[in-house]
């Protein structure tokens, strides 16, 4: 494993080559710190990259050609050590392919690549799908950045808000037990695009929020003056903090895929909001950290 630095002139970012996983992300002329720090107590990771999976599946396992493959939640990408493919002053690239280990749980010859580089104040997180196979490949893919709320010493997260691109409300599904999708829902009502952080608010695991509700979610502080923003254009996204343990971190998770429902029999083919590329095709996305 090994860590790579860039910076512009407003913000610098540190990369570590396992995972392909963003560790840190600094204003430089503060110095101030906006990445949690994967300490163990709460949660052992900072950013990982989710793939070939988002989430956990029904059973712990998915069907593809009349065979069950075991995965655990999120896939195997952010357990893996990519290779550096380029780097600049203000930009990086890693990639990982498949390898006899990846296609003992995944069938698929695939090549991933995820790029990160610096916009002025803005981090831009990319991935990059290719199917090398001679056959359709199933996927999905996500991002789950953690980033420290309450952003300063003395105060507590539920002085803080989430802000949404929405107006009126946003609904969640909920995750049950098992970690698959239950058929609940709730709404949160906001207040000009504000939901405030209430205590418990993740006791019951990330809220799920599906179908383009919205595109941009901040974090903000207890005046509604937002100190990060993520933009994305995937179809869903998570907000999560370790349930019952009042971590100071929140989660916003771009995702093109979730978890199973807690009745979904079907194949790999058939889950929810996956991707499907055909042999030679490849998938391209990105989302943008503003600090």
């Amino acid at each position: 494993m090994a860590g790579y630095e860039i910076k512009n002139e407003q913000v610098q970012a540190y990369v570590e080559s396992f995972g392909a996983e963003l560790k840190s992300l600094k204003k430089i002329a503060t110095g101030k710190e906006y990445m949690w720090d994967a300490k163990p107590e709460y949660w052992k990771r900072t950013a990982p990259v989710l793939f070939p999976i988002v989430g956990s599946l029904n059973n712990g396992c998915y069907r593809y050609n009349g065979r069950e493959y075991p995965m655990s939640q999120h896939g195997f990408a952010r357990d893996m050590e990519f290779e550096l493919l380029e780097q600049s002053d203000d930009s990086l690239l890693f990639g990982l392919s498949a390898a006899k280990e990846t296609l003992e749980k995944y069938p698929f010859r695939f090549r991933l690549e995820i790029g990160y580089r610096l916009d002025r104040n803005r981090l831009i997180v990319s991935w990059k799908v290719v199917n090398q196979d001679d056959k359709e490949m199933y996927f999905s893919i996500g991002g789950h950045p953690a980033f420290l709320c309450p952003l300063n010493e003395g105060e507590a997260q539920t002085d803080y808000q989430i802000h949404f691109d929405a107006q009126d409300t946003v609904i969640a599904s909920v995750i049950g037990d098992n970690g698959t999708l239950s058929a609940r829902k709730k709404a949160y009502a906001l207040k000009n695009g504000y939901m405030k952080i209430t205590p418990g608010l993740f006791d019951e695991d990330a809220l799920i929020i599906e179908n383009n509700q919205a595109h941009q979610v901040s974090l903000c502080d207890a005046q509604g003056k937002p100190y990060l923003t993520v933009s994305f254009d995937a179809p869903l996204f998570g907000l999560w903090s370790p349930a019952k343990k009042n971590a100071p971190f929140v989660c916003i998770e771009p995702w093109y895929g979730r978890c199973d429902k807690n009745i979904f029999k079907g194949s790999l083919s058939q889950r929810e909001w996956g991707n499907t590329l055909s042999p030679k095709e490849q998938f391209y996305a990105e989302y943008a950290i503003s600090i």
